[in-house]
């Protein structure tokens, strides 16, 4: 416990990102003109975007969807930096990994059945042969029911491929996330290890960076958080509890739902006008903006401190 504990990192520059949300129109269908705005807005905080992620519905889009948010994305950022999903969702691993480095973007591997059997390790090396550089995604089965957590021995071998620069861990157990920031520090310092903990997100605090879709709520509000951790700014603290109270309610049972309850928020903030989701995603109850509302000031008041 103690060596957890010793384990705060005050004053370090957090690497954001964040997966976007993908809203739908209430016809069943993705809605550009929303996701881009969405997208810019992410940008411009800061916030590096990650797109066909499971907030942005990759799993259940079909390949040419994925490929379209893959070219609109790059021509709304231009040459700045993002991270896409990239799974044997109606395509190949390879397939799927040349669509995102044919518009310069970072892939990060879903997982899938493949995964759950033979040497994990060796597919990544075979999977990530043409990348200059990719990261992995360890997923809880509460967000997937193809996920899987890695035993420490496996993800000690991941550190050993030297393209693969980071890697995204949503078991929502912050012990087995310490776990791997300990082994990162003593096997290779420069690898990234991405909370995807939307039930922790201080784990900052103790040296992961973020790849989070609860971010995807309100940019502006983690930016300024991330900023305040790395001034050693007080206010922190407290802009911290208030998103970590939206990230308790919105990723309650059934945890797929978050996605509804983002779209809820936007709506009720003025950030979208009537967003939906993907056909496929479960529903939130009528009166979840109610839920949100109180959130959402208290989100405000701290960052106005």
């Amino acid at each position: 416990m103690k060596r957890f504990l010793e384990r705060l990192r005050p004053g370090r520059k957090i690497d954001a990102n964040s997966a976007v949300l993908l809203p739908f129109t209430r016809e069943g269908k993705p809605d550009p003109d929303a996701f881009l705005e969405h997208l810019l807005w992410t940008a411009k905080a800061g916030i590096t975007p990650a797109v066909n992620m499971d907030t942005g519905f990759g799993p259940q889009l079909t390949p040419a969807q994925r490929v379209e948010i893959l070219v609109q994305t790059r021509k709304a950022l231009g040459s700045a930096p993002f991270i896409a999903g990239a799974g044997p969702f109606g395509e190949t691993y390879e397939e799927a990994v040349r669509s995102v480095l044919e518009v310069g973007a970072i892939p990060i591997l879903f997982q899938s059945d493949q995964f759950a059997q033979g040497d994990v390790v060796a597919r990544y090396r075979k999977i990530l042969q043409p990348c200059p550089k990719a990261l992995a995604f360890e997923l809880g089965t509460m967000f997937a029911p193809f996920g899987r957590i890695y035993d420490l021995e496996t993800w000690k071998r991941l550190l050993e491929i030297p393209n693969l620069v980071g890697a995204k861990h949503s078991s929502l157990s912050r012990l087995q996330e310490l776990e791997r920031l300990e082994l990162r520090d003593r096997l290779r310092p420069d690898f990234k290890v991405y909370t995807g903990n939307d039930l922790a997100i201080d784990m900052v605090m103790y040296g992961s960076d973020y790849l989070l879709g609860i971010s995807t709520f309100d940019p502006p509000a983690f930016a300024l958080r991330d900023r305040w951790w790395a001034e050693g700014d007080p206010r922190f603290f407290e802009l911290n509890d208030a998103l970590q109270a939206l990230g308790a309610v919105a990723f309650r049972e059934p945890v797929p739902a978050y996605k509804d309850s983002a779209a809820a928020y936007l709506k009720l903030t003025g950030r979208m006008k009537d967003p939906a989701v993907h056909p496929a995603c479960p529903r939130r109850p009528v009166w979840e903006a109610e839920l949100l509302a109180p959130l959402a000031r208290k989100i405000k008041e701290a960052c106005s401190r």
